[in-house]
């Protein structure tokens, strides 16, 4: 399982800090789409970029992934927007689903690492 941030990618290859941030009219322009579609995409639930104090848009590197993600459903596959819907909602929860895995395998092993009196528990095998 890949335990990177989505937007990992996108920091390697463009050196970008993870946690850059882009106003409308880059982040429309680093995706290829108008600056209308994000304001859609964002009226109909698929994107919801951070706002400063002055309430002005701020797009995230996994904000400019799930734009990506969403132009190759529509453009490729054909999906309309409810259907888009659908696969982010569920692709979203699948992630946290992953995370949750990843945190109690890690507690598995600890738990397997810490002697219980005095021996190891050597007898359950996990993955």
């Amino acid at each position: 399982m890949d335990t990177r941030s989505p937007d990992a990618d996108l920091t390697d290859a463009a050196g970008l800090p993870p946690n850059a941030a882009f106003v409308i009219s880059v982040a429309a322009r680093l995706v290829g789409v108008h600056e209308q579609t994000l304001r859609y995409y964002e009226r109909a639930g698929l994107l919801e970029p951070a706002r400063s104090k002055g309430r002005i848009r701020l797009y995230s590197l996994y904000d400019l992934e799930r734009v990506r993600q969403i132009r190759r459903l529509t453009d490729e596959m054909g999906v309309n927007l409810a259907g888009v819907e659908v696969i982010m909602r569920l692709t979203d929860h699948i992630r946290q689903l992953e995370l949750r895995i990843d945190v109690a395998q890690a507690e598995v092993r600890r738990l397997r690492a810490t002697p219980r009196g005095g021996k190891e528990n050597k007898n359950t095998t996990w993955t």
